[in-house]
């Protein structure tokens, strides 16, 4: 029921400025992409996605403390996070780590992870005049009875708000919107 309360929420409010976008969604999966241009070098900023509770908005945590997410930079890692008395969340698993340069990562996001579906979520960060490029991605395939299509829009939203926190937390040390 909290899913599709807060998937209601996003539909109403209009989600939050987005950086990304839809590339492709079907009743049967999306991808979301985004490039940010960020003014660090690729090692800090690879750094600043694995501090994921700096910059993560607590709402879209199931603690409602981003300070309780973790990301283990190794393969088989975790993208976890902590809950009151001894729970715990494995939001999404580490599968690919080159640092300074791509992060891949694999899991159902959020209310993602209670339906039938599979995801691939890379960081792709490439040096580029002024800092870096990052080329972010998350492809989802599986089954939802409304089709997977539905949510897309959604997860667009709450992506890329993210990656605007993130560059945020790059560039001026806070993410953006705190």
């Amino acid at each position: 029921m909290r899913t599709w309360i807060w998937l209601a929420v996003m539909v109403l409010t209009g989600g939050v400025c987005a950086i990304a976008e839809v590339a492709d969604s079907a009743a049967n999966g999306f991808t979301i992409k985004s490039t940010v241009n960020m003014q660090a070098v690729p090692a800090d900023v690879y750094q600043a996605i694995l501090q994921v509770g700096d910059w993560w908005d607590p709402a879209h945590t199931f603690s409602g403390d981003a300070h309780n997410l973790s990301l283990e930079a190794k393969a088989m890692g975790c993208w976890c996070e902590k809950l009151p008395n001894g729970g715990s969340v494995r939001h999404m698993e580490v599968l690919t780590v080159m640092p300074g340069k791509s992060l891949v990562l694999a899991g159902g996001i959020g209310p993602l992870q209670s339906l039938g579906v599979a995801g691939s979520m890379k960081f792709q960060l490439t040096a580029a005049e002024g800092g870096t490029k990052l080329d972010f991605s998350y492809a989802v395939g599986g089954y939802l009875a409304a089709g997977l299509n539905t949510v897309a829009p959604i997860v667009d939203r709450v992506l890329g708000e993210q990656l605007a926190r993130l560059k945020g937390y790059v560039e001026r040390g806070r993410a953006a919107g705190k």
